[in-house]
């Protein structure tokens, strides 16, 4: 079953996300998940960047920037997080694999003191393998964007084929 806002309870802290998510120090990436919309089409999380953040002795002294490969990384940990909503799917931890990264641009460095907001939009959504669009801004400035696509385990995409069938045989619309 398709989770509704309604059913949400937000905002999602760490530990809620956590139990989402098998990513954890250093690299669990989202702090919190703020908005998860009714259609299920989008979500937000955010990340408080902070100079105790283990890449920055290395990237770069004196200079410290977030990696734009972890921004990437952010954008596609809430888009697992916003498949997992979307499903129903909130019992366990559950492995999202990223398998593709198409029209990434960064467009500023992040630094310590910045707080992402992740954006999810969901463009495809069926079976194994699931289209997003992510942008990160800071304030109400982009630095980041991209889509991308990921696969979720067979365990996730038959309960969602499932979930189609069911909704087709129905009359229900299955989600695209």
């Amino acid at each position: 079953m398709t989770s509704t806002a309604a059913e949400i309870k937000l905002p999602l802290d760490s530990v809620a996300i956590q139990r989402l998510l098998p990513h954890r120090y250093p690299f669990l990436l989202v702090d919190r998940v703020v908005e998860y919309s009714s259609d299920g089409e989008r979500c937000v999380a955010i990340k408080n960047v902070t100079i105790n953040e283990p890449f920055f002795g290395g990237h770069f002294p004196g200079h410290p920037v977030m990696p734009g490969v972890l921004i990437l990384e952010a954008m596609a940990q809430t888009s697992a997080l916003h498949a997992r909503l979307r499903l129903g799917k909130l019992d366990g931890e559950q492995i999202v694999y990223l398998v593709a990264i198409d029209k990434a641009k960064f467009r500023r460095p992040v630094v310590p003191g910045d707080q992402l907001s992740l954006q999810s939009t969901l463009v495809r959504g069926r079976g194994r393998i699931w289209k997003f669009r992510g942008q990160t801004l800071v304030g109400d400035q982009v630095v980041a964007e991209a889509e991308y696509m990921a696969t979720l385990p067979p365990s996730l995409a038959e309960s969602e084929s499932a979930k189609s069938s069911s909704s087709a045989a129905s009359g229900g619309d299955a989600a695209d």
